[in-house]
């Protein structure tokens, strides 16, 4: 079984998100597939069974239903275009010119009256929404998102225990920033959440009357990621840099 080490949403090595990408022949027990994850320690290890085009992601604690990084990293492994059948439909994904683009559905946040209050202590929050998965918060500035410290022990019990701010960048270059706690899945912060952009892309879209944006992810990482909206559709862009490659014999 081959296995591959990926940083997806970047153009250097050691930025951006890490994602495992193990390919199978057949599918594997579930508990086995845990098992590797924890094993790898990476926000989300790939498995991707190249009979069946099944694509499944797993933290190291949980499975999960959608992720882009490490969509992006086995895309950027496998080459070309690639239909996957996941647990959140078909997705489909291209790899050409040193860019992974993804078709992913669209998740606009719903308005919500969330108290977050004590998960931002201090903070102003100009909006709260959810969206399939994760609380939504839009703040003031890109600075108050970049300094941010939430209390992750209050969001971790706190419906799924995730939480995505992001505000608008108004300096030149990206469109908005963001950062993404998920500490109900066993992240305290993702470095770069593709699937994050799925609400992202449309509440900006909506606010800036943009179909294509830039967002930034602003962790101690960072990483880029491009969209496009289109209907109920959500085009996202990134690079990757595979890191390291080898075998498991487990």
């Amino acid at each position: 079984m081959r296995f591959f080490i990926v940083d997806a949403f970047t153009d250097r090595a050691f930025a951006g998100n890490s994602a495992g990408v193990v390919l199978l022949d057949e599918p594997a027990d579930e508990t086995w597939m845990q098992a590797v994850a924890a094993e790898m320690k990476h926000a989300e290890t790939a498995f991707f069974v190249t009979t069946t085009k099944s694509l499944r992601w797993f933290t190291p604690a949980v499975e999960v239903a959608l992720c882009g990084h490490a969509t992006l990293a086995v895309t950027h492994v496998l080459g070309g275009e690639q239909t996957y059948v996941t647990k959140s439909g078909e997705l489909r994904a291209r790899a050409h010119a040193g860019w992974v683009e993804m078709d992913f559905p669209s998740d606009p946040p719903q308005p919500t009256d969330d108290d977050l209050s004590e998960i931002l202590p201090g903070v102003e929050i100009l909006y709260t929404g959810r969206g399939v998965e994760n609380l939504f918060a839009v703040l003031p500035d890109a600075e108050t998102v970049r300094n941010l410290e939430p209390d992750l022990g209050k969001l971790k019990h706190t419906w799924t225990g995730r939480l995505l701010v992001t505000a608008k960048n108004n300096k030149s270059g990206n469109d908005y920033v963001s950062r993404f706690f998920a500490p109900g899945v066993g992240i305290d912060e993702d470095p770069v959440t593709g699937s994050a952009h799925c609400l992202l892309s449309p509440y900006w879209s909506e606010q800036l009357r943009k179909a294509e944006l830039t967002g930034e992810q602003a962790s101690s990482r960072g990483g880029t990621v491009k969209t496009r909206q289109d209907g109920d559709r959500v085009h996202l862009a990134g690079q990757a840099v595979t890191v390291l490659s080898g075998e498991l014999h487990v």
